[in-house]
């Protein structure tokens, strides 16, 4: 899940899998690690579903706004399925027109800032979602997304009060935590952004993510170990993200183990061929 799922209401939509948590990439300068920090901005990537925005689900959805053209749900449960198969600017229009037949559907103005921040429309995201949040101030999903835009923009604060202002009003989403996490870790408070990361993990237990974010955070403190076996357990959660292996890679590097250092930078380059940081490290443990 990249950022926040689409949301519908009354109409059932079928689940997208989207990117939960920002991934966490590794920020070194050799093994210099003092205020080691992950800095991804790619937490709002939808992983497609081409099902969703197949012409079979399209056409379903488009007999049900046929048969209630002037209900604002149908457009947002269509939208909400063109966006989750990639088709982000007809998702657009469809929330749009559901604005329109309702100006006070929060959920709408929500989904639209989704899709405008994957059409890299950044300025108009924060507008719909602070649109949905005066409409409905306790919308942690809107709090949570406009958090994510304004951390990809490099406005830290806002997004940290607005992943905070999510904690406060009690969110089960992790998203919250790990983000506010990944902030904490840019500004060297390493305990406290294990704290969030704990509670990411605890909140999605099968999120490599925040392991990978706390396993940084360990390795900012010099604890070794700790940074090992979570980067070791987001690797068996998910085998095929790259920084997962480069992290794992910088703990053999640390403890001198170039050959398997090289290993798992190899593996993690295998994965992301463009991946900065596993290349790196390849040329530093190579270089050794």
């Amino acid at each position: 899940m990249a950022d926040i799922t689409f949301k519908t209401r009354s109409l059932r939509a079928p689940k997208i899998a989207m990117s939960a948590f920002a991934p966490t990439m590794l920020v070194v300068t050799a093994l210099a690690l003092a205020g080691c920090t992950t800095n991804s901005t790619s937490d709002a990537v939808i992983r497609i579903d081409k099902a969703q925005g197949s012409q079979e689900n399209i056409a379903s959805l488009t007999s049900v706004i046929n048969s209630n053209p002037r209900d604002p749900e149908a457009y947002n449960v269509r939208g909400s399925a063109y966006g989750r198969g990639g088709d982000f600017r007809a998702a657009l229009n469809d929330f749009n027109t559901a604005i329109q037949l309702n100006p006070k559907f929060f959920q709408a103005y929500a989904n639209r800032a989704l899709a405008n921040r994957n059409l890299g429309q950044q300025q108009q995201a924060i507008q719909d979602y602070s649109a949905s949040l005066q409409i409905n101030p306790s919308y942690d999903v809107a709090y949570i997304g406009r958090g994510n835009v304004y951390r990809s923009v490099g406005q830290d604060d806002q997004a940290f009060n607005d992943f905070s202002k999510a904690i406060q009003l009690g969110t089960t989403d992790g998203r919250a935590y790990h983000n506010r996490g990944l902030i904490f870790q840019k500004r060297n408070q390493q305990d406290k952004a294990i704290d969030d990361f704990s509670k990411a993990i605890s909140l999605a237990p099968n999120a490599p993510e925040p392991y990978n974010g706390r396993g940084i955070s360990y390795i900012a403190l010099n604890d070794d170990d700790n940074a090992f076996a979570d980067f070791n357990h987001a690797i068996e959660l998910n085998g095929n993200l790259a920084e997962s292996w480069a992290n794992q890679a910088l703990v053999y590097e640390r403890k001198g183990d170039k050959q398997k250092a090289a290993r798992s930078y190899r593996h993690a380059i295998g994965l992301n061929p463009k991946y900065q940081p596993a290349k790196d490290g390849l040329a530093r443990v190579n270089a050794a």
